[in-house]
Formats: C-alpha cells, structure tokens, sequence
C-alpha cells in the first residue's frame, strides 16, 4: 500500500496538487461501453486494499469503491456507448470517456496521472503512468470506480437482454458468450465491428457493418434462428 502513494507523495513535495487519476475499463469487451473514471485523492486516505481493479474480486472492488466515493475529494465517471464505439473506434472512444471524466472533477486537478499511453487532447496536464494501476494509487482508485460502474451497467444489460450471460462475463469474448452470440446473433449493445461480431453479421446475416445504424439486429437474429 506505501508503494502505492510514492508517485503522488513526490508531486505533492514538488508543489504539485491536487493530483488526478484517470482510468478506463472495458476496452476489449464485444459489447457494452467503455467507462472511464478520474479521481482525486486527499493526501492522507486510507483505503485498505487498494489495488488494480483486475487484482482484486468483485466483493473487495465493491467494498473499495463505496470507500473511494466516501474519501475522495472529486470522482468523474464517463460512459461512451457501443453505438460511438462502432463510429469512432475504441481507442478514441476511450480517449473521449477520460478527457469528460476529467472535465467532471471540481476542483480541476493541477496534474493527471494517466494509465498507460497520453491522453490525447487532455483537459489538464498530465503524466503517463504505464502499469499506472499497479503503481499509482489514485490510478488504481480510478479502475476501480471506472470498473464497477461498467460491471453494473453490464448487469442491467443482461436484465434487458438475458440470453448471452452478460451478468458473468461482462461482454468478454468468453466461450460462453461466444456460443450465446452465435446461437442468437448480436444484441443492440454488441460492438458491430469488432471482429467476432462483425464475422458473424457477414456469414449468417450477409450484412457488413459501416458504422450507419439498422434495424435491431438482436431480433433479426432470433427470427432467422426460427426460421432455420
């Protein structure tokens, strides 16, 4: 946990605060959004636990995250669907969740600290962290939040479409899903052009995604199913 808080302990001795992290979750799923989140630390938070967000269960992220919003001085949250997905790209739709997440923070963070690669375009100044949720501590805040929030609207997605196990997989390209979407065809929160998906609309339905919206394909897909 000490090791955690060395990056933002040396900004702060330089004169440098308040101190964002920023994050995203859910950049390699098949469906749903890209959330990012950014959050701003005080300079004594305990926070028992903390860690990557992947490192951690889903119990101990839920019980951090109510600990993060408790103790934070500022989260933002962004959520870019899978429809701005599809017509921008991921990396772009990631890029845009963070800069919003960043911009939602009162007071605006004199630096960012960034996980992985710069931000493009970003609202304040900013420092990349690679490995930035294993090393920084307001970045690990950040996954957490910005993970949990996809996890949950992951679950109100499987309750509108309960066919493909979203409630356990996230929209990962598990074999389960894998065998859902192949048997039902993609749902309306399906990222169309992403390969697994996009495979599939070219051989069962002779469709090639460009981005432009169609008819709900969730319901094309069962009617073919039917039919068959």
């Amino acid at each position: 946990m000490r090791g955690l808080w060395r990056i933002e302990r040396e900004l702060r001795a330089e004169g440098i605060a308040p101190i964002a992290g920023v994050d995203e979750a859910g950049r390699g799923p098949l469906a749903g959004p890209v959330v990012a989140a950014a959050v701003i630390l005080p300079a004594r938070c305990r926070l028992p636990g903390l860690n990557d967000s992947k490192a951690l269960t889903a119990a101990a992220r839920e019980r951090l995250f109510a600990l993060i919003q408790d103790r934070a001085l500022s989260t933002g949250v962004a959520v870019v669907g899978a429809r701005t997905v599809d017509r921008i790209n991921i990396l772009r739709a990631s890029h845009r969740a963070m800069r919003e997440a960043l911009l939602q923070l009162d007071p605006a963070p004199a630096l960012a600290l960034v996980d992985g690669r710069p931000l493009p375009a970003c609202p304040v100044p900013q420092r990349n962290v690679v490995h930035g949720d294993r090393l920084c501590a307001s970045i690990a805040a950040a996954s957490i939040i910005a993970k949990v929030t996809r996890d949950r609207i992951m679950e109100e997605v499987h309750a509108r479409y309960p066919g493909y196990g979203f409630d356990r997989h996230k929209g990962y390209a598990t074999p389960e899903h894998l065998a859902c979407l192949s048997a039902l065809g993609p749902c309306p929160e399906h990222r169309m052009t992403f390969a697994p998906v996009r495979s599939l609309l070219q051989q069962r339905l002779g469709l090639d995604w460009t981005g432009e919206a169609r008819e709900p394909l969730y319901g094309r897909a069962q009617v073919d199913k039917g039919r068959g």
